[in-house]
């Protein structure tokens, strides 16, 4: 097993721990930083302001830590998913979704998922492993578009909220003057709302938050998310309610639309009451059909007329456009194609 440990993903803060550790001088955590996240580089070697001594240490001791993907599948919208390598020989899935001016890449945060909910083909796999920083930030470095990306959404495979640690570095290298000094309001987490680390989030970080909805009704949720048991919904929004989110930072929910099951106005009239006084916005999503689930989409004008009464009722509401469809853009079809093929 190789005992070297990747520089990519690492703060300036651990880059100044470890540098200190291998007596060098203090700059020289600044000098590996700008190299890692400022430079087209791809090796320790190419680190020609390090002195010999330097970069002697750190290819000691250390990888550079990037990754190319194993596979890369384009759509006729334009749409691309990346599938990455990772530790153990598994797989997480990237897509890079462009729109106008716009190339937003939505970002896995763990391999599988523990949650376990019914709509999910991430969930299907069960947990298999938490994605590091390094991990996280290379499914944006190591896409051929990555100089061209104005929005970063942590909404691919797994839960953001369930290995917040790294996903908060990430955040920092993102947002960072010596990372890539990306604004956070280009940057939305989604989360089904594990309240501990919302709490933590809130507090620690600047970037948009969306919470995974689906009805507002407890009982509801709880066959669609297991999650619920633990973490009620109404908690979730008191947690929510009482937050002054001020400024430009945002608060949406996703709601993806099932026929028969929460697309009525009994559900209308019930989100109305339980997101009272909260300024946000609910995403309406359409379902598409996975392997080993009952569940069905709504059709296109029930879908529509559900978005109207929620608009009437004053609650900012879009139907978010569905993308990729032709190479498997939904979280976790991709990786557990990948995997089948190899059972």
């Amino acid at each position: 097993m190789n005992s070297q440990t990747p520089l990519f993903g690492k703060t300036l803060a651990e880059l100044q721990v470890l540098t200190a550790g291998y007596g060098l001088p203090q700059f020289t955590a600044k000098q590996i930083a700008d190299w890692l996240y400022h430079k087209e580089i791809s090796s320790i070697d190419e680190m020609t302001n390090l002195s010999k001594k330097a970069r002697e240490l750190l290819n000691e001791h250390h990888l550079f830590g990037l990754a190319e993907p194993r596979e890369v599948k384009v759509s006729a919208d334009g749409t691309k998913k990346y599938l990455f390598p990772t530790e153990h020989d598994q797989f997480v899935e990237t897509a890079m979704i462009p729109f106008k001016d716009r190339k937003t890449v939505c970002v896995s945060s763990q391999v599988g998922c523990k949650m376990g909910c019914l709509f999910c083909m991430t969930g299907m796999q069960g947990f298999q492993g938490q994605l590091t920083a390094g991990e996280i930030i290379n499914q944006i470095r190591s896409i051929s578009e990555w100089r061209e990306i104005t929005n970063v959404v942590y909404m691919g495979m797994g839960e953001p909220f369930d290995n917040l640690d790294e996903v908060l570095k990430s955040i920092e290298i993102l947002t960072s003057d010596w990372g890539y000094a990306m604004s956070p309001r280009r940057i939305t987490v989604s989360s089904i709302g594990m309240v501990p680390s919302l709490v933590r989030f809130l507090n620690e970080c600047e970037a948009h938050l969306a919470i995974s909805l689906h009805t507002p009704f407890p009982e509801e949720r709880q066959q669609l998310m297991p999650v619920q048991i633990t973490y009620p919904v109404a908690e979730v929004i008191e947690k929510i309610r009482h937050w002054d989110f001020g400024g430009q930072r945002r608060i949406s929910f996703e709601y993806i639309v099932f026929g028969g099951l929460n697309d009525t106005p009994r559900h209308v009239k019930e989100l109305v009451h339980l997101l009272a006084g909260i300024k946000c916005r609910i995403n309406l999503i359409r379902f598409h059909p996975i392997p080993g689930s009952a569940l069905q989409a709504t059709d296109e004008v029930t879908l529509q007329a559900f978005k109207d009464q929620l608009n009437q009722q004053g609650i900012l509401t879009t139907i978010r456009a569905s993308r990729g469809l032709d190479i498997y853009a939904a979280c976790g079809l991709l990786s557990t194609q990948e995997l089948a093929s190899r059972a």
